[in-house]
């Protein structure tokens, strides 16, 4: 039996051995590609007008790294020492991460506390709402699909148009489905029905593997989501048992271990 990683390549070969570590038989079974923006124009002009916001949320790690490799030689960084003192927004520590290890300075970093049930914009949202006024600019740094249109964070984009604030988005990477070997579509069909774990942190990656293995039934499946609305997602798909999970190492090694 094994367990099942979802996450981006990158993302998911981490996630691979910090389950091995602790003892989990992990295999990586990515069902997201993450990809450069097409144009990265857009991307210069926010580096451009970075200090005329008031804060920029970052949808994830991925959004980070993609923005901050597009930054522009001229421009310095983003740190307390800088002339920029704009707010940086994370959902969740792994986005924090990212952005520490970009150069942000924590003292500018916003995010839910580790200890947060969950990590997503709701949660987020409760930390920046005392900061968003009348006449605030926020930008969004968020992914695109695979047709060029924008994604995440619609929740939060509306709270924030509702307190008066003024938000942009620019699209910092491209999502789409990946392209599997016969190999690993051979072992998505086997783990459908060997009794491993699906370990699933997007509910896109639910909708890539509906789309990518039409013809298999999931009843014999069995998941760990690490948000609400993914176990949801996860169920509309057909899994016979799915389990939600908050979305740290820990919860989710003593979520499979419950399940094992």
């Amino acid at each position: 039996m094994h367990t099942i990683v979802t996450r981006p390549e990158r993302d998911a070969q981490r996630w691979v051995q910090a389950l091995r570590e602790r003892g989990l038989d992990a295999l990586a079974l990515p069902l997201m590609e993450i990809a450069a923006a097409d144009d990265p124009k857009p991307l210069h002009a926010a580096w451009q007008s970075l200090g005329h916001y008031d804060a920029v949320m970052f949808v994830s790690g991925n959004a980070v790294e993609q923005f901050f490799a597009a930054k522009p030689h001229a421009i310095e960084g983003w740190c307390i020492d800088n002339v920029i003192q704009t707010r940086a927004w994370a959902p969740g520590p792994g986005t924090a991460a990212a952005l520490q290890k970009a150069g942000v300075a924590a003292v500018l970093t916003d995010a839910p506390r580790v200890e947060s049930e969950q990590f997503d914009s709701e949660a987020l949202w409760q930390v920046v709402r005392a900061q968003v006024h009348v006449r605030s600019r926020v930008l969004i740094v968020r992914g695109a699909d695979a047709e060029g249109q924008g994604t995440g964070r619609g929740w939060l984009e509306r709270q924030l148009v509702a307190a008066g604030a003024q938000v942009d988005k620019v699209e910092a990477y491209m999502r789409r489905p990946p392209h599997w070997s016969a190999e690993r579509q051979r072992a998505a069909a086997q783990a459908a029905r060997d009794g491993s774990v699906w370990l699933f942190s997007s509910s896109e990656a639910v909708a890539n593997l509906v789309s990518m293995l039409p013809a298999q039934t999931w009843a014999a499946g069995r998941a760990v989501a690490t948000h609400p609305r993914i176990a949801q997602a996860v169920r509309s798909a057909g899994f016979g048992v799915v389990w939600e999970s908050r979305p740290t190492l820990d919860a989710v090694v003593a979520s499979i271990e419950s399940v094992r």
